[in-house]
């Protein structure tokens, strides 16, 4: 569901994961990274759905479908969990964390490293909010960089 989407009108406003990354997939390029900052659960947090509602889908399957190989995804939380902001930041705790650690690399460092150094610090802030909060790496082969 985009941001702007509307979970009433799911086929005219929504897109499915699935179809993005089988999209992506078929691009020429020989990598492709994907950054989530979004909230799959739909339990609240960076969801779209109204504030004390339940989810459909309480886990989704977020593994990179066949033929889609060259698709790295980091997503700011699994399946089950909400995603959060950071208001005085003014981003989502996974953006202001991967885009700082992209920073201090000076934007030169594998979605590997990346991750390793983002996790800990999205987990603490989630923590600070009182729930939990762990981003999630999901890669096709070989390594992917930001260069």
């Amino acid at each position: 569901m985009p941001w702007d989407g509307d979970p009433k009108f799911l086929e005219n406003t929504g897109y499915p994961v699935a179809k993005l990354y089988k999209s992506l997939g078929a691009l020429k390029a020989r990598k492709v990274l994907v950054a989530l900052d979004s909230c799959f659960s739909g339990a609240g947090g960076r969801s779209v759905l109204a504030q004390g509602t339940r989810p459909l889908v309480m886990k989704i399957d977020s593994s990179i479908p066949a033929g889609a190989e060259n698709i790295s995804i980091l997503s700011a939380s699994a399946g089950d969990q909400i995603s959060g902001s950071d208001n005085a930041q003014g981003h989502g705790l996974f953006t202001y964390y991967l885009l700082r650690s992209l920073n201090r690399s000076g934007g030169k460092t594998s979605v590997k490293d990346a991750y390793a150094s983002l996790v800990p610090d999205v987990e603490d802030a989630a923590r600070r909010q009182n729930r939990a909060q762990t981003p999630q790496l999901a890669s096709g082969s070989g390594a992917v960089f930001f260069r």
